[in-house]
This record gives C-alpha cells, structure tokens and sequence, in this order.
C-alpha cells in the first residue's frame, strides 16, 4: 500500500488514484483517504443501484464516519462544512418507496444524481490534498457494508 497520494492532476484522477491503490475490493479500507471514497461510492451504489433497498445502520455509519471526517472545525470554511453537512443530511432522509408507495415524494427518495456524490469526492480530494500522506484507518467492528 501507498503511503504518499500524489496530488497533482485533475480532482477526477486523484479520486481515481485513491480508488485503485486505497480502496480494497472487500472491505474497509485501511487509510482514511481510502475509507472516506469507499464510503461515498457504497452509498452511491446503494442509492442508484438498488433504491437504498438494503439501507441500514451501516449506511449511517458511513455517513457519520464521512461527517465526522470531513465537516470538522478547521479542515475547511464553515461554508464548505455546511454544504457537507446539508449533503450527507440529504442521503440520510429519505422514505424508501417500499414504506408508502401511495405518497410518491420526489425530494424524499433516495439521491441518485450523481452531483452530490461527486461533490463530496471532491472534499474528499481536498481533504486527501490536505492530508497527503495517508493516515490509517482502525477497522471499525459494527461495520459490515
């Protein structure tokens, strides 16, 4: 495993870069780096693949981890955190369609454009060009997504 990221280049090849030397194919990840992009893709996969059908507390745990991480004092303006915060609140509330099929509401289905993902792997880009040299990620035991 790589333990520098490099940082040059566009935000898509860093990602890119992340995901194939940080980011195991099982798994969590064993750098923050890597966790933060796996936990962005698991939830893009479950929203635009499966209607987050098989949504439960370990989706929540991801999301906490990606709020935790990146939405901290500091790391980037209170701006920026808010619009992570309002991001990841909006993946956490939605009403699966399995619960009330009758009362179709299109703000409350499960977010499978891909801008908001995308924006929040651009924190995440951010956060890894902050943070080059990549820092470990402890397994976390409740975690089976």
């Amino acid at each position: 495993m790589a333990d520098h990221i490099p940082t040059s280049g566009t935000n898509h090849e860093i990602a890119s870069w992340i995901w194939h030397n940080l980011v195991p194919k099982n798994g969590q990840a064993s750098t923050v780096q890597g966790e933060l992009l796996r936990a962005i893709e698991k939830l893009r996969w479950e929203a635009q693949e499966n209607g987050n059908i098989n949504w439960d507390e370990g989706f929540i745990i991801l999301i906490d981890f990606l709020e935790n991480t990146l939405a901290q004092p500091g790391l980037f303006s209170p701006k920026d955190c808010e619009a992570i915060r309002q991001d990841l609140s909006r993946l956490r509330s939605f009403k699966p369609i399995v619960d009330e099929p009758d009362d179709f509401d299109e703000d409350g289905l499960p977010y499978v454009d891909d801008d908001l993902y995308d924006r929040l792997t651009d924190f995440v880009v951010a956060f890894s060009k902050a943070n080059p040299k990549t820092i470990p990620h402890p397994s976390n035991p409740k975690l089976m997504r």
